[in-house]
């Protein structure tokens, strides 16, 4: 149950986070200032909250669809199978989100 709610609640956290993507983007082709603007509010400390959860939510969101998929196939439906797919996925997104956010913050992305 609480991995389809947390696959819900990732899907709506998905939609929000693409109008911060779009904005960045808008940002972008507005010009150096514009853009500038934006990653000083991205860079801050809730900015950065937003980004980490956004992406963590794309894993999350990502891991248990392909999770779906194979459930769908007809595999995995044993309650240990369920139960350890499903940890899998929360485990596998929030190691993805660092490995991500490892390389963002050692290029120097987020500065």
């Amino acid at each position: 149950m609480v991995t389809s709610i947390l696959h819900r609640a990732t899907g709506i956290a998905l939609s929000v986070g693409t109008l911060i993507v779009v904005w960045g983007l808008v940002s972008l082709a507005a010009g150096e200032d514009a853009f500038h603007q934006f990653k000083i509010c991205m860079g801050s400390p809730l900015g950065m909250i937003l980004m980490i959860g956004w992406t963590w939510s794309l894993f999350y969101h990502l891991c248990n669809g392909i999770r779906h998929l194979v459930q769908d196939a007809g595999a995995g439906y044993a309650i240990a199978q369920f139960v350890r797919s499903s940890w899998l996925t929360v485990i596998g997104s929030l190691v993805l989100t660092l490995i991500v956010w490892g390389y963002v913050l050692s290029a120097g992305g987020a500065a």
